[in-house]
């Protein structure tokens, strides 16, 4: 019976059993197979842990670099290819803003965020809205009443999935924002639902220094 055991433990599925599970199976003390188990397990254990930091890092990396076209204060209008943007964007914000995708809803800092501020388009650096004119729709995503300016917003009929909407731009890249609905609080009942991914934001406190000492 003992061999018969040994003998099922050493196949798997008709095949020999590797070389490692041979010695374990003739290890009788408990140390050394734990002594097995560590060895096996530890190469492993520190390739997950590398793979981990370096994402991470590459992540910080995308996040802190500008495109080359990003000014806040430049107003020119930017005309490039899409190639050229899928060198400069991450790949999040390529997504959004130039193939219209959605983020999930509730993902966004943004979507609870109540700092005092500018956000502004995170591909070209365009001024979208002031955080006065953000409030709590539920909805998932930023939302706001009213943009900065009348130029800082294009606006585009979208009949896509089915749903007649209206799709808002950057009024300076055409990089996609997300939609405005009829739903918003007063004064203009409007409601701006925006990807966060697309949205960078500077407190009020360092915009005001920006002005107090140019340059």
């Amino acid at each position: 019976m003992l061999k018969q055991k040994r003998k099922g433990f050493c196949r798997i599925h008709n095949n020999p059993a590797p070389p490692l599970l041979r010695i374990f199976v003739i290890l009788k003390s408990e140390e050394m197979r734990h002594l097995v188990w560590i060895l096996i397990l530890v190469p492993g254990l520190t390739n997950c842990s590398y793979s981990q930091n370096t994402v991470k890092k590459n992540t910080m990396t995308n996040n802190e670099k500008k495109p080359a076209v990003y000014s806040k204060t430049d107003s020119s209008k930017v005309e490039i290819s899409d190639e050229e943007w899928k060198k400069m964007l991450s790949p999040e914000v390529y997504n959004i803003a130039r193939q219209k995708g959605t983020e999930r809803p509730w993902t966004s800092k943004y979507e609870k965020f109540d700092e005092k501020g500018t956000y502004y388009c995170a591909a070209c650096g365009n001024p979208l809205f002031v955080s006065d004119t953000k409030f709590e729709s539920g909805c998932g995503w930023p939302s706001f009443y009213q943009p900065i300016s009348k130029t800082s917003i294009i606006y585009i009929p979208d009949n896509s999935h089915g749903m007649a909407r209206t799709e808002v731009e950057c009024g300076r890249c055409k990089a996609h924002l997300g939609h405005v609905f009829e739903d918003g609080p007063p004064p203009t009942g409007l409601r701006y639902c925006i990807n966060g991914v697309i949205l960078d934001f500077e407190k009020a406190k360092e915009t005001e220094k920006k002005y107090k000492n140019p340059g």
